[in-house]
């Protein structure tokens, strides 16, 4: 199997992390205690491989929506309310890409933590799963599959979840 292009692997590793936001949750607020908690949800979804941002909705414990702007190991998320940095590992998972049709597949899941949150998330903390799912259509070049070539067609969603808390 041919190596994926670095920068397809690159976008994906980021909207990992991005999708990893993906927070639900109840709040729990207890007696002389101001803050809440609960899982947060967020959806992470773009159809470019070259952008450095990646549209995403949060909602769980607080409902809200933005840009990741996608990073090696650690995405900011810059919502409406405020933001939060998301460390992500790398994602393991199966890869695949067939040389007749072009088509790429990644499914990969790994960990994300969420911290250094400014605005209405400041404070926020959080250890999570994300879910990763890539599929593109490499370009043709001489009737032959280019990876190093932007693909003609790329879809990539990334879920994620994480119990969090905010003061």
């Amino acid at each position: 199997m041919p190596k994926l292009n670095k920068r397809l692997l690159g976008a994906a590793g980021a909207l990992v992390a991005a999708v990893s936001l993906a927070v639900t949750g109840v709040t729990a607020a207890s007696a002389g205690s101001t803050g809440v908690s609960g899982t947060e949800f967020f959806q992470l979804m773009t159809t470019s491989a070259t952008s450095t941002t990646i549209s995403v909705i949060a909602h769980g414990v607080f409902t809200d929506y933005g840009v990741d702007h996608t990073g090696n190991t650690v995405d900011t998320i810059v919502l409406q309310k405020g933001s939060f940095k998301v460390a992500h590992s790398p994602g393991t998972g199966p890869e695949k890409f067939n040389p007749k049709t072009c088509l790429g597949q990644v499914n990969q899941r790994g960990t994300i933590r969420i911290f250094h949150g400014t605005g209405k998330y400041r404070g926020i903390h959080g250890h999570g799963r994300y879910h990763l799912s890539l599929l593109f259509i490499a370009a043709r070049v001489s009737g032959k599959c280019s990876q190093a070539k932007e693909p003609v067609a790329f879809q990539q969603i990334i879920t994620a979840s994480a119990p969090v808390r905010l003061p």
